[in-house]
């Protein structure tokens, strides 16, 4: 559910950090793919009110790594994507980005930005 693209303050903001939304998925997508077993990709809202991209390792969170607060954040344990995708990571990712909730993070943006 919800919107397929981000909008608004969050499209903003993204566009400002990393220029567009696919060169967000890219810095994503490569915090997830060089995260070396368990843990998290995430994008967040930093002390400097600035959007960014880092992983976490097991269940370590944004809070934890430098006082961020989540926007969106990508699972890579294997147990997210091991069934349907095996040990393809990438794959998991390409599917992944079509099951964000904008709206959502959207809301998460603002409430991380306040």
């Amino acid at each position: 559910g919800g919107a397929k693209d981000p909008n608004g303050d969050l499209a903003g903001a993204i566009d400002g950090a990393f220029g567009s939304k696919d060169k967000l998925i890219e810095e994503m997508n490569k915090a997830a793919t060089t995260r070396f077993g368990s843990g998290w990709a995430w994008l967040a809202v930093g002390k400097d009110k600035k959007l960014a991209v880092f992983s976490t390792a097991n269940q370590d969170t944004p809070h934890m790594e430098m006082s961020a607060k989540p926007v969106v954040g990508v699972d890579v344990w294997e147990h997210a994507y091991y069934l349907k995708h095996m040990n393809k990571r990438g794959d998991y990712l390409k599917a992944w980005w079509n099951t964000v909730n904008w709206d959502k993070a959207a809301a998460n943006f603002k409430t991380a930005s306040g």
